[in-house]
């Protein structure tokens, strides 16, 4: 991807877009050219050549590409493995795929993470999976970090094994390099494996590890080549020639899969009748192109913006319908569509809202006692209209003081977390700037498992900003150098200072991204095409959208 050239007028939305653009393309190169050159040597492609022939033409979205950039030294891009969403065959489906460019494909504990995290969108959102493997195993170094524990390797296979005996997700399994060790049962708890003739191998143990434990000499494509596992131990179900083989093959088998059934929505408004599904005939485009948010988002994260202006780069023209648009209005609800699809929008409002007469102005961005009732009231009809609901965070926190307080905002705020926490409807999140404190929760951040979260370049996730973490941390020491008529020595404001800056670093967006608080980091440009995916790959699930899965 070209990278347009910074000018002096250039956003800071600009600014961090092509910053991250250029950490996209750094590490989408994987462990490099020569490890690219190697890979092509074997005559195998990489993950991601594999990945753009398996997918539909279009767009695809990879989830975690961030993942881990800013450890190891920088030698684990990616975690070493591609996740993604995107359409085979016309359908919604997760890849999981080994980058063999990136320490011959082995795992690192986030590679765990990831995987993990690929798995659980195929089960919430019932869509099959397709696991590409070219992995030498655990990394070993990191072993403690990868092998045991609740969330280590193990939770894979009983992923695998939920998938299998009770969820019904299709899971297919294509060996295209080595297969070691416990890394086998993943293919082998999948429902078909397929194999590449010279380049695959799946065993337990290599060539040299069985020549150590028991004496015998054997060569790797004997012990556990295509065709030993296809002729001879009937573990694998077909063998392709080379990786274009392979892909082919998995398209097909992704083509003969049975479709989803229909899944009953709210009916999709203006379009001259009812569909009884939630994506409307005849998608339209938004009202203002997604570029406009370059110059709607001021530069300064505390400034204010027009909402309802974002919401016109997003949402379908003419397709909002805001809900109690004159009552607590620092959150905007309402019903609208995505390329479609009905969505129920939940978006804090930034800047000053006049308040009753006699009454000072609120603050749009915080959640007072009336929007958090407006807002729970409005998730349960979306929830009993099996409308998916898509949270447009920009939230500083709850209301505190004495008059909060005293209108039960506690009461509130625990009903509006409620509502939505319980809420079986598909949960999606896009960040535009802030997402602090408990307002980040109740806004459906990522410990109430959202199908999908986004975030723009901009977005903050933290419990407090670096200023306000200076005050809680020395404002017991600055009122008394102020009693006394002083001011901070240069020790204490370098200290000061270094909280602001460790605050700054980790409300980087990139930061939560590197630890897989998000699923991706978006541009402008990405993110009607990023929602559409997401909302139907969702909607595959009639059930019930809780945790990992629901039986």
């Amino acid at each position: 991807m070209k990278l347009a050239a910074k000018t002096p007028t250039t956003s800071h939305l600009e600014t961090l877009v092509h910053e991250l653009r250029e950490l996209e393309a750094r590490l989408m190169q994987g462990g490099g050219a020569d490890k690219i050159q190697r890979q092509h040597d074997q005559h195998k492609l990489t993950a991601r050549e594999r990945i753009e022939l398996l997918f539909d033409e279009g767009f695809y979205q990879e989830i975690g590409l961030l993942i881990a950039y800013d450890k190891y030294d920088g030698q684990a891009p990616a975690a070493g493995v591609v996740t993604c969403v995107g359409k085979v065959a016309g359908r919604e489906i997760v890849v999981v795929a080994n980058d063999a460019t990136v320490k011959a494909g082995s795992w690192w504990p986030e590679t765990i993470t990831k995987i993990l995290r690929a798995q659980e969108i195929a089960m919430r959102c019932r869509v099959p999976i397709v696991y590409l493997v070219d992995s030498a195993g655990v990394n070993l170094p990191y072993q403690g970090g990868v092998f045991p524990g609740q969330y280590g390797a193990a939770r894979i296979f009983q992923y695998n094994s939920v998938m299998r005996r009770y969820l019904k997700v299709p899971q297919i399994a294509a060996v295209m390099g080595p297969c070691i060790a416990g890394g086998a049962y993943l293919p082998a708890l999948s429902d078909v494996i397929i194999m590449v003739e010279g380049t695959s191998f799946m065993g337990l143990g290599g060539a040299n590890l069985v020549k150590g434990a028991t004496g015998q000499k054997v060569d790797n494509e004997r012990l556990g080549g295509a065709l030993t596992h296809n002729a001879i131990s009937g573990v694998a179900h077909y063998r392709a020639k080379d990786d274009e083989e392979c892909v082919r093959k998995i398209r097909e088998l992704i083509s003969e899969l049975p479709k989803p059934s229909a899944v009953p929505q709210a009916v999709a408004r203006g379009g001259g009748g009812t569909v009884p599904q939630a994506v409307a005939r005849g998608s339209v485009d938004s009202k203002r192109p997604t570029t406009d948010l370059y110059t709607i988002l001021p530069n300064d994260h505390r400034g204010m913006y027009d909402a309802r202006a974002l919401l016109d780069c997003v949402l379908d023209a003419g397709s909002f319908d805001e809900f109690q648009a004159d009552y607590a209005q620092e959150i905007i609800v309402g019903h609208a569509r995505i390329a479609g699809i009905n969505v129920g929008i939940i978006a804090n409002s930034r800047g000053m809202i006049k308040g009753e007469p006699g009454k000072p102005p609120r603050i749009g961005g915080i959640i007072y006692t009336e929007s958090a009732e407006k807002t729970a009231y409005f998730i349960e009809t979306c929830n009993r209209h099996s409308t998916p609901l898509l949270f447009i965070q920009d939230v500083s926190g709850f209301m505190v003081g004495v008059e909060a307080e005293h209108s039960g905002i506690i009461r509130a705020g625990a009903r509006f977390v409620e509502a939505m926490a319980t809420a079986t409807v598909p949960k999606i999140v896009l960040t535009i700037n802030h997402a602090s404190g408990a307002g980040y929760y109740a806004m459906a951040g990522q410990g109430f498992d959202p199908d999908f979260i986004f975030t723009l370049p901009t977005g903050r996730m933290g419990v407090m900003e670096g200023e306000s973490a200076v005050m809680a941390l020395f404002s017991g020491q600055l009122e008394k150098l102020k009693a006394a008529g002083k001011t901070p020595d240069e020790k204490m404001q370098a200290e000061m200072q270094s909280v602001r800056d460790e605050y700054e670093r980790q409300l980087d967006a990139r930061h939560a991204a590197a630890r897989g608080f998000v699923d991706a980091v978006l541009a402008p440009e990405e993110i009607r095409a990023a929602l559409e995916l997401a909302l139907r790959t969702a909607l595959n699930n009639a059930g019930a959208h809780l945790g990992q899965f629901l039986l």
